[in-house]
């Protein structure tokens, strides 16, 4: 009987064994990786991590959205040699909150820019869309003057304190979306280097991607990142 239960055991570990490794290939085939960290309330985020570089840029998404929304523009950096971390807010997917409940969703975007910073990137851009957005414009404002470089907000539903933003900003709306009064409200008050899109279209935030605006945005994007001192140029 021993040797059985330890045959079944031994089994059963080389299964599961096979099912990481499986697991891990299928996720390196999709082009990134699963990571995980902790944020200073305690809570605990994961993430998908994709490419290599010295320049990374962290994808936070909308309220009906997740990390996997954000693959093709995630994949789309990586070709342009910048890391890339999209990640699941505290209460979506597997990500838990800590002491600071929901309303603690900045210190998922800083911790994220933590997690990159000590690996070693060099500089770091954060890209929010609406929810998402709202988080990002408050860890730029909590951050530190170095902590984050460039940011874009794709039609952030609000911005607490937009002349407080401690980043070249990029702000992106569809003209015909009820967003477009305010989020050009927050971009006359925010501090230069800044930048304004609009595009055309009603859709909001990361549904234009679902749209033929979709170059447009994924390019504004890019440029806004990859560009000289948070220009874009």
């Amino acid at each position: 009987m021993g040797m059985r239960f330890g045959c079944r055991f031994l089994g059963g570990c080389l299964a599961c064994g096979l099912l990481l490794g499986v697991f891990a290939m299928g996720a390196w085939a999709e082009g990134f990786e699963e990571v995980r960290f902790e944020t200073s309330d305690g809570g605990t985020i994961y993430g998908n991590l994709y490419g290599e570089g010295d320049e990374a840029v962290v994808l936070a998404h909308g309220a009906v959205f997740d990390k996997e929304s954000w693959h093709e523009l995630a994949m789309r950096l990586a070709e342009e040699g910048v890391q890339v971390l999209a990640i699941d807010f505290r209460g979506y997917g597997k990500s838990e909150g800590g002491s600071e409940g929901r309303g603690g969703m900045a210190l998922d975007v800083l911790g994220a820019v933590a997690y990159l910073r000590e690996g070693g990137v060099r500089e770091v851009s954060v890209v929010g869309g609406s929810m998402g957005g709202s988080a990002a414009a408050a860890a730029a404002v909590k951050a530190g003057p170095e902590d984050i470089d460039r940011l874009v907000l794709l039609a952030a539903g609000s911005v607490a304190a937009p002349e407080q933003l401690q980043a070249a900003t990029l702000f992106i709306v569809s003209e015909g979306e009820g967003m477009r009064e305010g989020v050009e409200a927050d971009y006359a008050v925010a501090a230069e280097p800044k930048k304004l899109v609009v595009l055309a279209g009603n859709e909001h935030a990361q549904h234009v991607f679902k749209t033929d605006q979709a170059g447009a945005l994924t390019e504004a994007i890019v440029s806004w990142v990859t560009g000289d001192a948070g220009t874009g140029e």
